[in-house]
Formats: structure tokens, C-alpha cells, sequence
């Protein structure tokens, strides 16, 4: 409002608080206004910025992310490290529960995997669970990935990602509404969710409570006029509930597979330009352990079992193979076999 009556920033930031009044400015936002004038050092803010490298966007600029800056309410500033680049407009927000399941944690590494591989920028929040196997997945195949923050960019939260989250500067980027110095408060999230979702051609929910930050995510991208999708799971399992009921309402679109969601994108899929290797056994015991593994997680126990082998040699062959990239373990003690695929796409 400043912006569009004053014509430009600087004589915005100058106007006095008759100016204002005259405009039609209330007094409590004059105030509030006059306020940060005397304590903010905009030149100590600079400063700021350039020691940490982060980058400071307006609507102004060329290189503001076009998908977001046609979203109803686009944040006016957004703070970046790392870099923003034009290919990430063909972007994917993956986003579900703190409280990710194996089978979660599995259908994100393979959704995201293929993706990232074939150029799609993966876009979440650095959360836990979901959030961070979603980013992981996409840098462990060297794609892009961006995580949007609910605090300044100069604050790693949660404060296990930290490492994560340089990884992520690195290929990618941290973005961020607040300023730096903001602390992850809860009413950040929410707001945070609508760059998400307004980054993205579309939000895939893997999993999530019926109420929960990934639904909002979704919510702001239907709202967006952006696509959704959503990952069926266990309709036992709490952490299901969401995907599953926005798929029995028709407001998610269910995904099983990477194409699922390119289709649905209007991108053209290629046909498979990775085939999936065969993974040879070197001895008889590998052989036995390969006839019962697949992509769905199995119990080292039940692994012992159906092979009837001893603890011993099921533990140190497990080890060599996982060694020699043959099989994984996804927690637990579960293990699955170690073969991808990957679908590369062209834009229509």
C-alpha cells in the first residue's frame, strides 16, 4: 500500500508520519512504522546480509520466481542462500509427517529420487521426517532441491538439519520470508506453507494427519490453482489418514509412480534411459537372501526365517552386500533390495 501510493521504496521509508496519516495509514501501523525507523540500522542490515551471502528478492526483480509472484498473497521479500535458478520453475513440493513410517520414508525416497534425477527441483521445509528424506533423496541422485524455512535463513531448524541444510546451499537453496534473526515460532509454519506450495507446479502428501502442516500445504496449493497429489497408505495407519481421505474425496489425485505425477504436470515422459541392473549374487547364501527381498521393507528376523540361516551368517553377508550396494537397510532392521530406475522427461 506505501509502495503503490508513495510510487517506490525509499520514498516510502522517508515519508513523515503526516504523509502517512494523509494516505490513510491508522495510527497504530504509524507508530509501529516510526518505531523501526529508529531502531533498525538498515545499513547494519546490509551488512548482514552480505557476510552471511544471502541474497534479498523483491516483486521488483527479474529473478523473484515467477510461479510464486502469481500466487494471490506472494511474500513481498524473500531472503535466499544459495541460488534461485530459472529450471527450478519446474519445481515439486514433497512435504508429510514429522512422524515418517518406513513405508513413508521408501515411497519418498523413490518418488523423489526418479524425479530429481530427471531435473525436477524438489521443493519442502526442512522438517523432520518426510520433509528431510525428500531433500536427501534428491541430493544423494545430485538433483536440485529447496527448502522454504519458518525462521530467518540464517537459522537451521530443526538443529539436526544443519548439516542438511548446508548441503542444501550448496545445491539448491534456503528461502525465506522473515528476516534474519527470526526464531522458528509456530505461526511462521502456516504462513511458510504457501511459498511451498507457491513454488511448486504441484504438492504430493506421503503422509500426514487429516490436520496437519503437509494438509495445509495442500490446501494452499488448491487454492494456488496448483496441482495435488497424494500417496495411499495403510488405512490403519494414523499417519495415512490424510492422503487417504483427500484421495476418496477427489481433491488429491492418487500417485503410484513417477509418471502419475509427470502426466499429470503435462510433461512428456521418455522412455526409461536407466534400466534397472540386475543384481547378481556371489554366493549362494546372497542368492537366498535376493529370492526374498523386494521393495517392500522385511524384517532381518522374518529374513532369517524364510532363508534359515543363522544370525551370523544372515548379519555379516547383509553387511557385505549392503557394502557392495546389492541391498538396503530403511531402519528398523528392515531391509529391501537396491535397484532404481529412472524416467527423464521433456517439456511439452
Amino acid at each position: 500500500m506505501l509502495i503503490d501510493y508513495f510510487g517506490d521504496v525509499q520514498t516510502a521509508w522517508q515519508a513523515t508520519p503526516g504523509e502517512l496519516a494523509a494516505m490513510g495509514l491508522d495510527k497504530r501501523s504509524i507508530t509501529s512504522l516510526a518505531t523501526t525507523k529508529e531502531t533498525i540500522d538498515l545499513d547494519s542490515e546490509l551488512r548482514q546480509l552480505n557476510d552471511q551471502a544471502v541474497t534479498v528478492l523483491t516483486w521488483e526483480d527479474e529473478a523473484y520466481p515467477p510461479l510464486l509472484r502469481n500466487i494471490p498473497d506472494p511474500p513481498f521479500i524473500l531472503y535466499v542462500r544459495g541460488e534461485l535458478l530459472p529450471r527450478d520453475q519446474w519445481g515439486l513440493a514433497v512435504v508429510g509427517t514429522r512422524s515418517a513410517s518406513i513405508y513413508g520414508k521408501e515411497v519418498t525416497r523413490n518418488l523423489v529420487s526418479g524425479l530429481a534425477a530427471s531435473g525436477v527441483t524438489i521443493i519442502s521445509g526442512m522438517a523432520l521426517g518426510i520433509d528431510t528424506q525428500a531433500h536427501r533423496s534428491a541430493l544423494d541422485v545430485g538433483g536440485r532441491t529447496i527448502a522454504v524455512l519458518g525462521s530467518g535463513v540464517d537459522i537451521m531448524y530443526p538443529a539436526q538439519n544443519h548439516r542438511l541444510g548446508q548441503t542444501i546451499i550448496e545445491n539448491g537453496a534456503l528461502v525465506s520470508e522473515f528476516a534474519l534473526g527470526t526464531k522458528p515460532e509456530s505461526g511462521n509454519f502456516p504462513r511458510r506453507n504457501r511459498i511451498i506450495s507457491g513454488l511448486s507446479l504441484g504438492v504430493v502428501i506421503v503422509e500426514g494427519a487429516e490436520q496437519s502442516g503437509a494438509r495445509i500445504t495442500i490446501d494452499c496449493a488448491l487454492e494456488q490453482g496448483r496441482e495435488a497429489f497424494a500417496v495411499p497408505g495403510n488405512i490403519l495407519a494414523r499417519g495415512s489418514s490424510g492422503p487417504n481421505k483427500l484421495i476418496q474425496r477427489g481433491t488429491a489425485k492418487l500417485v503410484t509412480s513417477i509418471g502419475d505425477i509427470l502426466e499429470e504436470l503435462n510433461l512428456t515422459m521418455i522412455e526409461h534411459q536407466v534400466e534397472a541392473k540386475a543384481i547378481i549374487p556371489d554366493t549362494p547364501i546372497e542368492a537366498a537372501i535376493l529370492e526374498q527381498l523386494s521393495a517392500e521393507p522385511l524384517h532381518v528376523d522374518d529374513l532369517r526365517l524364510h532363508t534359515d540361516l543363522s544370525s551370523a551368517e544372515l548379519s555379516s553377508t547383509l553387511t557385505m552386500m549392503e557394502l557392495k550396494g546389492q541391498v538396503r537397510q530403511v531402519g528398523g532392521m528392515n531391509y529391501v533390495l537396491a535397484r532404481e530406475t529412472q524416467v527423464r522427461y521433456i517439456v511439452d
